[in-house]
């Protein structure tokens, strides 16, 4: 008897998420991390919470937000209330890059993208090789790390567009060798169980930008911790970017979930699945006639299987 109020004491202490951002309609990829991650929950006992990752204001709209509720209201999922939405809590965010300001670890980056990749090309045109992030993106250049304090905030006084960048040496040089996280999924190349984190192969990151006060890798992070996720499940594009949440995390004393990243639903083409896509929207499939089971099946036929 005491083993098993022990074991539903440890279930119920797990707790998973889905947090979509609300900048268009909620497609297949989107339908099946949200049924993985309320069916992983009721498996063990534990919980499932819904997230609004409405941290961008220019994409976010109120109309996308009430058809994610509407699309896994039809999925037949139900999440505990009420609902966190990013865009009230940009105090507690703020904190935290204040806290990394205090720490040293930020600096303002000037740069406009055109300027960027006009060193880019330049570098590039006279062979020289770029460094590029997991996405191919070209990272930041280095250049600004060491700019004079002084004439930084006094740039910033004057209003230059800026964008607050983590320097990655110094963030590396406080981070534990051992970096990694648990996998219980599998990377685009297979990795799984033990992972070593790589954040340094995305560069020097932006942590907080004009039109949106806090990134994305930040505040998922912030939220996660701020929530007691325990488990996060979600898909192979996000698998690289794991490193840098897993080096927010060490920096800042947050507790580190253990992960599950999980295959893409393939587009038409062959490609990831894109919200500009409405053919493969949920609601496009539930217009057509198409029952919550007959989406599981159809996603089942793509090799996923439920619990």
């Amino acid at each position: 008897m005491a083993e098993d109020l022990m074991h539903n004491a440890l279930s119920k202490s797990r707790v998973f998420r889905f947090a979509p951002s609300p900048n268009g309609l909620l497609h297949l990829g989107h339908a099946l991390s949200a049924i993985l991650n309320h069916d992983l929950a009721a498996a063990c006992g534990g919980r499932f919470l819904l997230r609004i990752e409405d941290i961008d204001p220019a994409r976010s709209r109120p109309e996308f937000e009430a058809a994610i509720y509407r699309d896994l209201a039809w999925l037949g999922l139900n999440w505990e209330k009420p609902v966190r939405r990013q865009s009230e809590h940009l105090g507690f965010y703020a904190a935290a890059l204040e806290r990394l300001k205090a720490m040293g670890l930020l600096y303002p980056g000037f740069l406009s993208r055109g300027e960027v990749k006009a060193q880019v090309q330049a570098h590039e045109a006279i062979g020289g090789v770029w460094p590029r992030d997991p996405d191919g993106a070209p990272l930041y250049p280095k250049q600004e790390r060491g700019l004079d304090r002084d004439e930084a905030l006094a740039w910033i006084s004057e209003g230059r567009q800026h964008a607050w960048r983590l320097d990655m040496d110094k963030a590396l040089a406080l981070a534990p060798a051992s970096l990694g996280w648990s996998e219980a999924g599998a990377g685009p190349e297979g990795e799984t169980g033990v992972v070593s984190a790589r954040p340094e192969r995305w560069g020097d990151v932006i942590l907080s930008r004009p039109d949106a006060p806090v990134s994305y890798h930040l505040a998922v992070v912030l939220d996660d911790a701020e929530q007691g996720v325990t488990d996060v499940v979600r898909g192979q594009d996000l698998f690289h970017a794991t490193s840098v949440h897993r080096l927010l995390q060490s920096l800042l004393g947050l507790p580190a979930p253990a992960y599950r990243h999980h295959g893409l639903v393939p587009g038409p083409d062959g490609r990831k699945l894109s919200k500009s896509n409405q053919d493969t929207g949920i609601a496009a499939y539930r217009e057509k006639g198409l029952s919550p089971t007959g989406l599981r099946a159809l996603l089942a036929g793509y090799g996923f299987v439920f619990h």
